[in-house]
């Protein structure tokens, strides 16, 4: 099931079997439809007020015409700490830019790493985080005009906001529902509805400031995701502060424990547009009973 999107490639090492380093683009590697890799993808790191790290993370599955779900356990696991690191278990198709993160303590050191292992269809991928200081990024804050990402409050408009990429299994707001009622997730969203092209280009094309997509990230079968339209409370151009609600349906087939996580991208349009920045995650943790 490929995210589902309402609209109102990162440099890796990848090592192969055998241990082999091989330097790697991600978009220069080849996709097919089904039967193929998929690569955790480091997006950067940030420093955190307390003095302890983060780790931004991604992928890219290669099998563009189809989702594929891996547990946690010996085909995808994060070492040392793991095997659960608050990873996805469910891979959407194609390039997922910075969809979790790993927090480390401030004692961790530069000649450390965390590695995250995938094994899909029989070909596995690791990719080993370090503090490198070339992929120290800035996901608060765009470089150039102060943009930030949107603020998104689920179940209740003066909910607290998420902002920034901020989706951890940890922290997931935790609901329940049943196979015969759906979920009904409301979303408000606001942003400062800043852009830039990294040339100063304008706006050519009329978009919406901000896109909200809904996709399964943990769970033990697909889901139904349904959204209502986008309805714009003030706003709608650029550099008009913006706001706007809207709610999802979840719709589930069998019980067990799944996670749905919320992607806001504003002006900057998935990863930002380049500058690792401006984008919001959350994850809605819901228990499906009979």
């Amino acid at each position: 099931m490929n995210r589902l999107t309402f609209a109102g490639f990162c440099a890796a090492t990848v090592l192969a079997a055998g241990g082999a380093l091989l330097a790697q683009q991600l978009p220069d590697s080849p996709a097919k439809g089904f039967g193929t890799s998929i690569t955790p993808a480091y997006e950067g790191w940030y420093d955190n007020p307390d003095g302890s790290h983060t780790f931004l993370i991604g992928y890219y599955n290669r099998n563009v015409r189809m989702p594929l779900d891996i547990p946690i356990g010996p085909n995808n696991h994060v070492d040392p700490g793991g095997p659960d690191m608050g990873q996805p278990t469910h891979f959407l198709p194609g390039r997922q830019t910075g969809i979790f993160s790993i927090t480390v303590p401030k004692t961790f050191a530069k000649d450390q790493k965390l590695t995250w292992t995938i094994v899909a269809n029989g070909e596995p991928m690791t990719v080993p985080f370090r503090l490198n200081v070339d992929y120290n990024v800035s996901p608060f804050s765009g470089l150039e005009i102060g943009n930030t990402p949107p603020s998104i409050h689920l179940f209740d408009e003066k909910a607290p906001a998420a902002q920034g990429p901020v989706a951890f299994v940890s922290t997931a707001i935790a609901k329940t529902a049943s196979v015969s009622s759906p979920l009904v997730i409301p979303i408000w969203v606001e942003d400062d509805a800043k852009y830039s092209s990294g040339t100063n280009a304008p706006l050519t094309s009329q978009r919406p400031p901000v896109t909200l997509s809904w996709a399964l990230y943990r769970g033990p079968k697909p889901v139904k995701l349904e959204n209502t339209k986008l309805e714009t409370i003030k706003g709608g151009k650029v550099n008009e502060p913006y706001a706007a609600k809207m709610s999802t349906t979840a719709t589930f087939t069998e019980p067990g424990e799944y996670y749905l996580e919320v992607q806001a991208n504003d002006y900057s349009g998935p990863g930002g547009g380049g500058e690792v920045c401006c984008w919001t995650t959350a994850l809605v943790k819901v228990n499906v009973a009979q």
